[in-house]
């Protein structure tokens, strides 16, 4: 499975896009800012290709979509979210946005979840390309 991430408004707080599953539209998505110089917990993760995965998250207690080997990063997830506060690097997902985040959150990530998952069980890796 094929995921990738189009960002397509680098504004000064936040960094919206949108994700498309095998060359579908998903949802909007919802970062920190992209930076030339990684401030923790306010920056986007560098544009690239890595692996997704589903593993139990311990900050919210539920199984959600990990990027491996994100360079610099730790524990990045796609997870619901509005705003760029309610993210440290990880991606947000939401079915409506406007320039201060996304909404519709939960069910656009469980519905991305449900992909991913079904993926996984068929024995086909996920990747996400970020650009």
């Amino acid at each position: 499975m094929e995921i990738v991430l189009t960002r397509d408004a680098l504004l000064d707080k936040r960094t919206l896009g949108k994700l498309y599953v095998n060359n579908v539209f998903e949802c909007f998505t919802c970062e920190d800012t992209v930076r030339p110089v990684k401030i923790k917990g306010q920056t986007a993760i560098p544009t690239g290709k890595y692996k997704v995965v589903i593993t139990l998250s311990n900050r919210f207690k539920r199984e959600l979509p990990l990027l491996l080997d994100v360079p610099n990063y730790e524990g990045v997830r796609i997870h619901s979210g509005n705003t760029e506060a309610d993210t440290e690097g990880c991606i947000l997902c939401g079915l409506k946005r406007n320039n201060e985040g996304v909404f519709d959150s939960r069910t656009a990530t469980n519905n991305l979840i449900i992909k991913i998952r079904e993926a996984i069980n068929r024995d086909s890796e996920v990747w996400i390309t970020i650009r």
